[in-house]
């Protein structure tokens, strides 16, 4: 085997190591005395003493020793990725990536030509980051070849060697840095990444729209997304992926309410919101939600949001509060009071005190208050004498509208009553 540098660092009695389930995986790959290593994010999160939670593994032993290792084992496998030496090891519950030390012929974008080899510095030069590039055994010991623990510590993104070239190869690589560099670094940003980053922006176009998105998702997320989206409009990057990114200012508000400014039970970052505060008043969401992939559910989101949260930054009174939950969901109104505070925050970095409780109070109810379901059914109406068909959906909106304006304190007695007076109109036209 190649020789390696002695390891630089050295990790404590990590559980995810010492978990029953990674020894009978470990145990299965080193029973031929081969240098079996952990590997990318659980080395670089268990230094950062962050949750480890992909184990990735890399190993000299090629893919088909690696299936003939775990089928002796009896640990069950997926040939996830074979023919670029990826194997998916299933025990019990936990799954773990094995991948076989590999080194680039010749790269294709995203794609490229890769053979084994057993050279774990050949190995760890092809990955994108210093801090993705370090490994681990299981007795600890870490192996560092490109500064990862430093540049970790510093809060430092750096391509290894070439910017350039490691773009080059991989233009996601774009978004990866900036979603890094959001989640793991500190000001000021690596030059010679910046640069590369903008000088291939317009490579992000022959990107698929799934993986941009999965990306995006990730840096909204970041604690400081803000910051991040400056940089990377700094770029010309959001040119290209998300021309619609012109509320910065609303999402560092909205990151803030989210992470800092207030505690709501339930209420929890989330990436959609943060994608939905960013965007522009005059954005064409339908479009934007087409372009980069969404689901059905993450672009009504997203309408809602458009619609409704101007709305909310005249503040509603509990009633309309109450209303707006039951005709829109309380999700809904979560977004939408989150993005209109956030607004308002945006245009004036301090709010009256009574707003803030106002706006306070109005968050806390959408999130406490469950919306009452009607009291009366179609079942109902067909009792009192209205045959099947639109009249009964029509006099059923008619009740509800009525029970709404009350504020739902109309019990089922009375909204019967409403009933049969709506359906004896009808009967009388």
């Amino acid at each position: 085997m190649t020789a390696t540098q002695d390891p630089t660092g050295k990790l404590g009695p990590e559980p995810w190591i010492i978990a029953p389930t990674t020894v009978r995986v470990m145990d299965a790959l080193t029973a031929n005395g081969a240098d079996v290593r952990f590997v990318g994010g659980c080395v670089r999160d268990a230094i950062a003493k962050r949750p480890v939670k992909d184990i990735d593994i890399a190993t000299p032993d090629e893919p088909t020793k690696v299936v003939e290792l775990l089928r002796n084992a009896g640990i069950r496998y997926e040939p996830t990725g074979i023919d670029h030496g990826t194997v998916t090891a299933i025990c019990d519950d936990a799954t773990f990536e094995i991948t076989t030390l590999r080194k680039d012929v010749e790269t294709f974008g995203r794609r490229a030509v890769v053979a084994f080899t057993d050279d774990w510095i050949v190995d760890s030069s092809r990955r994108d980051f210093t801090i993705n590039a370090m490994s681990a055994n299981r007795d600890g010991d870490v192996f560092d070849y490109h500064n990862g623990i430093k540049d970790l510590a510093y809060g430092q993104i750096r391509f290894i060697g070439s910017a350039d070239a490691r773009i080059s190869e991989d233009y996601l690589r774009i978004m990866r840095f900036f979603r890094f560099y959001g989640h793991y670094g500190q000001p000021p940003c690596d030059q010679n990444a910046f640069l590369a980053c903008r000088k291939y922006a317009e490579k992000l176009s022959d990107i698929s729209a799934e993986r941009i998105r999965e990306e995006l998702l990730k840096i909204v997320m970041a604690p400081d997304a803000a910051d991040v989206f400056l940089l990377m409009r700094e770029a010309n990057v959001l040119d290209v992926i998300l021309p619609d990114a012109t509320a910065i200012g609303r999402l560092r508000a909205a990151s803030w309410l989210a992470n800092r400014g207030i505690v709501i039970h339930g209420m929890n970052p989330d990436p959609i919101r943060r994608l939905g505060a960013v965007l522009g008043p005059t954005s064409d969401v339908s479009m934007m939600s087409s372009r980069l992939r969404l689901s059905n559910r993450e672009s009504h989101r997203l309408s809602n949001m458009a619609e409704l949260a101007p709305r909310l930054e005249n503040i509603m009174n509990e009633v309309e509060t109450r209303q707006l939950i039951h005709s829109s969901g309380a999700e809904a109104v979560q977004d939408a009071a989150i993005l209109a505070w956030a607004s308002r925050l945006a245009e004036v970095a301090r709010l009256p005190t009574d707003e803030t409780a106002a706006r306070l109070k109005q968050l806390e109810m959408s999130f406490s208050w469950t919306a009452p379901e009607l009291p009366v059914t179609g079942a109902d109406a067909q009792t009192l004498g209205l045959t099947r068909g639109p009249k009964i959906g029509r006099v059923l909106r008619a009740v509800e509208d009525w029970w709404s304006e009350g504020d739902f304190k109309a019990d089922r007695d009375a909204c019967l009553e409403k009933l049969k007076s709506e359906i004896s109109q009808i009967s009388d036209k």
